[in-house]
């Protein structure tokens, strides 16, 4: 991946980094300008370390929270570390105090100052993974909704103002677009979540859909499952669908890297619909030249609509 911030090879923040590799979506593409590019991974790099603390899914060794200062006796501690890695991140917007301690941080404050990006959407990223430690299942689809609130949409908010093309508009239609991806990232994910005690399937649609939580640790997915999985892989579908309107409003490199995000997810749909819809096995993933087909039509879509 290219643009991504100086790390030394022993550095914790390149294992974090290099997780870019497995996403639907380029994270950040070598089509766009260097400074969009280095601007980005500086985002991706935020994100990816946030969730990685919130799942206790750290590189080994305790360097990231040496780096936050934390007690090596709370170093498994994760609400701990998240509660260290929001002091360091207020290090970020605070001109006057000490610079981060994390290197990911001291990568991200450049390009906080560049954009002049706001504090919110990186704190509501350390409160979706504080949400993830107390609340491991969610009752109604309205619900989960308001937890991609936290997990989710500040991403697209941060590529708007990083790009400078944030509008009431596009930032609507660019949450519709990131909780659909993370819902689509959920379904991939049933099997693993459920190794970690979360299940983010909502409560009252697995009753709906007569589904058990024994059902979902199963090799397999039964009827019920997958009849299950394909109703939230057309909400999702629905969300992503909402995003030709805003891949349609921009235009250059932008409109080009929208596209992945929206085709990202289609793709990743397909590859689910492809498993007919059993997800239990393991994550179903896109194949680059389904994704490469995906990027055309929503293309040639937005190109219709703009």
């Amino acid at each position: 991946m290219t643009g991504t911030p100086d790390v030394r090879p022993d550095d914790p923040s390149r294992t974090t980094l290099d997780k870019a590799a497995d996403e639907n979506f380029p994270v950040a593409p070598f089509f766009l300008p260097r400074a969009w590019r280095d601007d980005l991974m500086a985002v991706y790099g935020y994100a990816r370390l946030v969730d990685d603390i919130g799942d206790g899914d750290l590189a080994p060794g305790g360097a990231d929270a040496r780096h936050l200062g934390v007690d090596p006796v709370l170093a498994d501690d994760r609400t701990a570390v998240l509660d260290a890695f929001e002091t360091d991140l207020r290090r970020v917007f605070d001109d006057r105090g000490p610079a981060p301690g994390h290197p990911l941080l001291r990568a991200l404050a450049p390009t906080v100052r560049r954009r002049a990006l706001p504090p919110e959407p990186f704190l509501g990223l350390i409160e979706a993974n504080r949400q993830d430690q107390v609340v491991r299942r969610y009752e109604t689809y309205d619900d989960l909704l308001s937890y991609c609130e936290l997990s989710a949409n500040p991403v697209g908010r941060l590529v708007l103002g990083i790009t400078g093309t944030a509008s009431p508009e596009r930032l609507r239609r660019s949450d519709a677009v990131c909780t659909a991806l993370q819902i689509v990232e959920h379904l991939q994910d049933v099997a693993e979540d459920l190794g970690r005690d979360r299940i983010y399937l909502p409560a009252e649609d697995m009753k709906r859909f007569h589904v058990t939580e024994a059902d979902l640790a199963a090799p397999t997915a039964n009827a019920s499952v997958r009849s299950l999985v394909a109703h939230e892989a057309e909400r999702a579908r629905l969300l992503l669908d909402e995003g030709t309107s805003l891949v349609g409003s921009v235009h250059g490199r932008l409109r080009l890297l929208l596209a992945g995000f929206v085709a990202g997810g289609r793709a990743a749909l397909a590859s689910i619909a492809a498993a007919g819809h059993d997800v239990l096995p393991g994550p179903p993933k896109p194949t680059k030249p389904r994704l490469v087909r995906e990027v055309g039509a929503v293309l040639r879509s937005a190109h219709r609509e703009g």
